[in-house]
């Protein structure tokens, strides 16, 4: 049989060969993280004596291990980027025997496709300073909302459209609960049936980062037994993230507001937000003047 007639080899194509998956690429991340950590720490920053000749810089993977009360190997692949199984338990120990910063901890546990046991909770987004900027937007109305849509914070200007909230128990001042149920932010929202549905699906986008946390668990039963409405829309499966855009309100004794609002977040990962509501023609600029400002 000639060359020119002998069947040719199947091969592998080479893009099959070298195909890596998204977890492969975290794995890798995760390793190449790690090592950049262990290499930063010397030896007697933990209470290691310096013994002795190193030739890389920083601790040596068996003293991380050591720290962290886990097996050498272990450790050894985790850094190589294997595919093993990590718990929550050693992750928090390998985070504290390198000495990891809370950026740093939640950048090595979303790595590791982990939820971290311990998060470090957020930094209160309501400062002095907050407050002042909600007085000073008026007579534009704005409001402080948690990515759970608790209502944090608000000038006299955006009570004056959804009610008084200091009326309201503290778990029902959330705007999601108040587009569900009988309240007088579901009143003046012109088309709150179309901006449920945005509202649910921002929710859900949100608790996936959440979905253990018992606020959440908490306000996600009570609507699912306070609205059939709710239950039906939450079934749809439907993600959004934050985002700008235009809204409506009837204002009893005032008129009706249209309003583009836009998002200010107050801290990382799109959790807390500012909302601003400027207005978007001149009617409703003379109408927000007239906006009542009992707080």
């Amino acid at each position: 049989m000639s060359l020119a007639t002998r069947p040719a080899q199947a091969r592998p194509a080479a893009d099959a060969v070298h195909r890596t998956t998204p977890g492969d690429a975290r794995r890798h991340e995760l390793g190449a993280f790690l090592r950049s950590r262990r290499e930063r720490i010397a030896p007697e920053q933990v209470g290691l004596p310096m013994t002795g000749r190193r030739r890389t810089p920083g601790l040596r993977r068996e003293e991380v291990a050591q720290l962290a009360a886990v097996g050498v190997t272990w450790y050894t692949w985790l850094e190589q980027g294997r595919e093993i199984q990590v718990s929550t338990q050693v992750l928090d120990a390998v985070a504290r025997a390198l000495l990891l910063d809370p950026s740093e901890r939640a950048h090595l546990f979303t790595l590791a496709g982990a939820d971290d046991p311990a998060p470090v909770k957020e930094c209160p987004s309501v400062t002095p300073g907050v407050r002042l900027l909600l007085e000073q937007l008026a007579p534009y109305p704005a409001v402080v909302l948690n990515s759970r849509y608790d209502v944090l914070a608000s000038n006299a200007q955006y009570t004056s459209i959804v009610g008084d909230l200091g009326e309201l128990a503290p778990e029902d001042r959330n705007l999601i609960w108040m587009a569900f149920t009988p309240s007088q932010f579901r009143e003046v929202l012109v088309d709150y049936r179309t901006e449920r549905l945005g509202m649910v699906a921002r929710f859900r986008s949100a608790m996936a980062d959440h979905s253990s946390e018992p606020a959440w668990k908490a306000l996600l039963a009570r609507l699912l037994k306070a609205s059939p409405d709710f239950a039906e829309t939450w079934q749809r499966h439907d993600v959004m993230r934050p985002g700008n855009g235009i809204k409506r309100f009837r204002v009893p004794g005032v008129g009706l507001l249209r309003c583009e609002y836009t998002n200010f977040w107050l801290s990382p990962r799109q959790g807390s937000r500012m909302i601003t509501y400027t207005p978007l023609d001149d009617e409703t600029r003379a109408l927000m003047d007239e906006l009542p400002t009992r707080g």
